[in-house]
């Protein structure tokens, strides 16, 4: 990790320390970047709460409460399961913000209407409303991925 990077995820975490806020993370196209790199850095268990990694859908309904209707009825990767994950990791955890990303990061799982590189992410904060946006990456699976991992940083 470069040190831009380590300095940037710092004051990151810094910023929900000092708030006294916890994160949660439920990740399906990522893998669990998301929460690897937030707990790459030394003493971030006081703000990192836990993460779901929830690359079936099975796991997405299990886990995280994602009604497998949902999943049926808008597919995977969608706004609406992008927001329905991160609202059921605040619903499972202890944490105080969620972040969810969900996407197809190749090379296969295209289809007419959701191209390789589309990825949803959406973020959940206790007493607030759920904001989710969505992208089409370029690139290969490994940049997607690390698109999807920015973007997801960014939203937290």
């Amino acid at each position: 990790m470069e040190k831009l990077e380590v300095a940037l995820l710092e004051q990151l975490l810094a910023a929900y320390r000092a708030k006294g806020l916890r994160i949660a993370t439920a990740e399906s196209c990522t893998g669990g970047l998301i929460a690897a790199n937030l707990t790459a850095i030394a003493g971030s268990s006081d703000v990192v709460e836990r993460g779901f990694i929830t690359y079936s859908d099975e796991a997405k309904s299990e886990l995280l409460g994602v009604p497998s209707a949902l999943i049926e009825e808008r597919g995977a990767v969608s706004s609406e399961v992008a927001r329905a994950m991160a609202e059921g990791a605040l619903e499972q955890s202890l944490a105080d913000v969620a972040v969810s990303v969900t996407g197809i990061a190749g090379p296969g799982g295209a289809t007419a209407t959701k191209p390789v590189g589309l990825v949803h992410l959406a973020i959940a904060r206790k007493g607030r409303p759920t904001h989710d946006e969505h992208y089409i990456f370029s690139g290969g699976r490994e940049e997607v991925r690390g698109a999807a991992l920015a973007k997801g940083l960014e939203l937290l």
